[in-house]
């Protein structure tokens, strides 16, 4: 009976562990493979809209807080408090004017950076897009 104690075997599995564990290895674990060409496709791909969007709605966001400083000074005693008095009406419709315009071009030129990035990397696109294709 003491014999057979002594035999046994405890283990304790757990998947979230095991999961864990995996995540960390791979990160100090060099790819073995290159990721494939189609996924190379979309990064290309995605890469021209990401950097198309974040130009954009930086310009938009700009803009619109630009045209905010304008509708203050129109609207609030903010011209007083900045000792500018019955020019801030002016000031105010000038910088306003100015925040309108910057968030009417953000649509040009998502469109203008989404053309380039589209012409600097059309070469890659054409070649992944051919080799996928056969």
């Amino acid at each position: 009976m003491e014999n057979r104690e002594k035999e046994t075997f405890n283990y304790t599995y757990s998947a979230k562990e095991q999961k864990e564990i995996k995540a960390i290895r791979d990160k100090y674990v060099a790819p073995a493979e290159k990721e494939d060409k189609m996924a190379q496709l979309r990064h290309l791909d995605q890469g021209v809209t990401s950097k198309a969007t974040t130009v954009s709605l930086v310009l938009g966001i700009l803009g619109a807080l630009i045209m905010g400083l304008g509708m203050s000074l129109v609207m609030t005693e903010l011209g007083t408090v900045l000792g500018i008095g019955t020019m801030a009406m002016v000031l105010g419709v000038v910088i306003g004017v100015v925040g309108i315009g910057l968030v009417c071009s953000a649509y040009p030129v998502y469109n203008r950076v989404i053309t380039k990035e589209r012409e600097k990397i059309a070469p890659e696109i054409i070649r992944l897009t051919d080799e996928l294709m056969k």
